[in-house]
């Protein structure tokens, strides 16, 4: 992240403090989709946090969670990133991550490939401890409301497999969300089933999580939304696609990090300048 966009992003005036965390540190696990294919979901989560009133830093040398080694089968190169992560990490009083697949992955999986190396096996439990996603943390843990937030529209909400069953995140979004001004949610039907990305899940059976996105977003398309959003780049990267495969324009899919920073007109604007 440049020091340019940086200052772009965090020049809201209004900061409402966290609860007793003033002078805890926080972490920020951006995810390696994020990095690569919508980089304004980073400085939107920096946004918020620091609104919170959260002292934050982005370890330059983080990389992937290990999901898609995982998925895979393969416990020893899980290992290997888990070393990293953890040793990045460690020492903060809280990860945040803006990805409930990612977070549940430092969470549970990382546990599950250390059973049998006691030493690692403690730094892991440690890390999963102060390990939290976002969106959750921002009302769970900071008893944060965004502040002069807003934009006329109606949305619809995924809640993505991980974060939803995983980590119970549900009503924490929708509780930010219902603080900006001029917009209004249309409920969705299967807001919680699989969009069928699945990280590897996308790859290795193709023809199956084309079958399952297909019916998400004629779901989504039912609501007559204006804006698709969700707490997963994946998800939303994989909805999107469909929908723009299909001809459908006229939603948009954003991360609700996005949204509750301020960001949609300018996102939206660069979607539009594409066209």
């Amino acid at each position: 992240m440049s020091e340019a966009n940086t200052n772009a992003v965090l020049s809201a005036s209004d900061v409402i403090q966290c609860r007793n965390i003033s002078d805890k540190k926080v972490g920020l696990f951006v995810t390696c989709l994020v990095n690569a294919m919508r980089p304004s979901i980073g400085f939107a989560a920096l946004n918020l946090l620091e609104q919170a009133g959260c002292s934050v830093e982005v370890p330059q040398s983080q990389s992937c969670c290990g999901q898609p080694a995982f998925n895979s089968g393969d416990d020893e190169g899980t290992r290997q990133i888990a070393y990293q992560t953890i040793e990045h990490f460690e020492h903060f009083d809280y990860l945040v991550v803006p990805s409930g697949s990612c977070a549940a992955m430092i969470k549970k999986n990382f546990i599950e490939v250390f059973k049998e190396q006691p030493h690692w096996l403690a730094r892991a439990k440690h890390l999963a401890s102060i390990t939290h996603e976002l969106l959750s943390f921002l009302v769970d843990v900071c008893d944060f409301e965004p502040a002069g937030v807003k934009l006329d529209g109606t949305y619809t909400y995924h809640d993505s497999c991980s974060g939803y069953r995983s980590l119970g995140v549900y009503e924490q979004p929708r509780k930010m969300l219902a603080t900006v001004e001029g917009l209004t949610q249309k409920p969705l039907n299967g807001h919680s089933e699989c969009c069928g990305f699945g990280g590897t899940f996308c790859v290795k059976y193709s023809d199956i999580s084309n079958e399952i996105v297909a019916e998400k977003t004629q779901n989504i398309l039912a609501t007559d939304a204006q804006y698709l959003l969700g707490g997963d780049m994946g998800c939303l990267m994989n909805m999107a696609g469909k929908l723009n495969r299909e001809g459908h324009s006229k939603i948009t899919a954003l991360h609700t990090a996005e949204v509750l920073a301020g960001m949609t007109e300018e996102l939206v604007s660069v979607k539009n300048a594409g066209k």
